[in-house]
């Protein structure tokens, strides 16, 4: 805006006849309307300085708003904000890229056109249609519709968004579609099982030695054994006197192979069938785990991840348990196995980082109506009030660089939630660490 020229005293005429006007005027003399211009001046000038601020305003609104698009606009989560009953005000493109509407598509629409089942629409009608708005954040699963590769599961965290005054003007929905996210969480699990898997390989390689050690002895036995038998059948057919065979006979000691021949073969099928069990118990093991439940005896679990433990990373590592009764419960018995191989490993780990001259677990197990509890306590040092309150966080180690990924723990924690139970540690009145699984037992018929 052009500034005016100021009027200043020496360009206001003295001359009564100059100014005909201003004198003519009763009551008000040549200084008086000298201040009225000085001051009409000073109001022109501040009105300047106001424009000049204004203008900064508008160009850090400007900037801020721009701030503001480019963060949306990177924004890898879907962001909707809406008003008090539910109709979207703003969103972002990673939403806009999902439904394949454009901004003035989905600004105005109802925040119910976005989701693709009534239970999504009932869980965010909870939200809006609350009387009371929480000032908390909650999080809720919903599904989206996507066109292009139908529902989307997502997890939104719903916030009230207040107006310039404090008062309630609507929501903010800020989601994470979940397949990505789960598809890691799986890349995880597999990877801390092939971790586990690794460290049991010498115990692995020392069960099927056994097996096949007897196997291949008795397999040497019974070619010398068809041997001698080969020898004898043709000396029968040969001989025309019944002297020769019977002599035969003796010395190559038919009756005893003829004795030892079933022993033989059952011993050589227990450990082909042991091979073979222990082979398949580590595909097991190894597969990535499918969702399936059925029926899973924990006493059999826990011998099996002992007996593991024992023979690969922990040979000189004692555990005390005695198996009771049937403790069923519905479940993936690979993930269970993971679960507690996990522990027991631990429960080593504490006890050798101690020094003890043998460390030692004690495992019991205990029923209370519809619940099994297994408790799990080592004769360590136990776990610091710091720790104790990280332990289940993923990546949260104690143990020395290299010696531990930090997941054993908190992917545990998950897959024992996945089966309706808890697990949760605390340190022994003995001394030492304890966890303690809850799983629901199966209900008898």
């Amino acid at each position: 805006m052009p500034r005016r020229k100021s009027t200043s005293p020496e360009s206001v005429p003295d001359s009564p006849t100059a100014t005909p006007s201003l004198l003519q005027i009763e009551g008000v003399d040549e200084a008086t309307w000298m201040d009225v211009i000085q001051k009409m001046d000073e109001v022109y000038s501040q009105l300047v300085n106001d424009e000049i601020v204004l203008e900064e305003k508008n160009e850090q609104l400007e900037s801020s708003q721009q701030f503001i698009f480019s963060v949306l606009s990177a924004m890898s989560d879907v962001l909707v904000a809406c008003n008090l009953v539910g109709d979207i005000e703003e969103t972002n493109t990673a939403l806009r890229e999902l439904t394949d509407l454009d901004e003035n598509a989905l600004r105005g629409m109802s925040i119910y056109k976005l989701l693709a089942d009534s239970a999504s629409i009932d869980r965010i009608r909870r939200v809006i249609e609350q009387t009371a708005p929480q000032g908390a954040s909650e999080v809720i699963e919903l599904n989206l519709i996507d066109p292009a590769h139908g529902d989307v599961p997502v997890d939104v965290k719903c916030t009230q968004r207040l107006d310039g005054t404090g008062k309630h003007a609507g929501y903010v929905f800020v989601g994470r579609p979940m397949g990505e996210l789960k598809r890691t969480q799986q890349q995880l699990l597999h990877s801390e099982k092939m971790a586990s898997l690794g460290r049991l390989v010498a115990g692995v390689a020392h069960e099927l030695n056994n097996p096949i050690s007897f196997v291949l002895g008795n397999v040497h036995a019974l070619k010398r054994y068809s041997e001698r038998l080969a020898l004898y059948v043709e000396a029968l057919h040969e001989s025309a006197s019944k002297e020769a065979p019977v002599a035969l006979r003796e010395k190559l000691r038919i009756d005893h192979i003829l004795h030892d021949l079933p022993s033989l073969i059952d011993g050589t099928l227990e450990g082909a069938q042991r091979t073979t069990d222990i082979v398949n118990g580590l595909k097991r093991f190894s597969a990535v785990d499918r969702e399936e439940r059925i029926k899973v005896d924990l006493n059999g679990v826990i011998e099996r991840a002992i007996h593991w433990v024992s023979k690969g990373a922990a040979p000189t590592f004692t555990v005390h348990w005695t198996p009771g009764g049937a403790l069923n419960v519905m479940g993936n018995a690979g993930k269970l196995l993971q679960v507690l191989m996990n522990l027991i490993e631990n429960a080593y780990d504490a006890a050798t980082a101690v020094s003890l001259a043998t460390p030692q677990l004690w495992i019991a197990a205990q029923t209370d109506g519809h619940v099994v509890s297994l408790f799990l306590h080592d004769n360590g040092t136990g776990i610091s009030p710091y720790h104790l309150s990280r332990i289940f966080d993923p990546f949260f180690t104690t143990k020395p660089v290299g010696k531990g990924t930090g997941l054993g723990l908190s992917i545990s924690y998950s897959i024992i939630e996945q089966h309706s139970g808890k697990l949760y540690a605390r340190n022994h009145a003995d001394g030492g660490a304890e966890f303690v699984i809850e799983l629901p037992l199966v209900t008898p018929p």
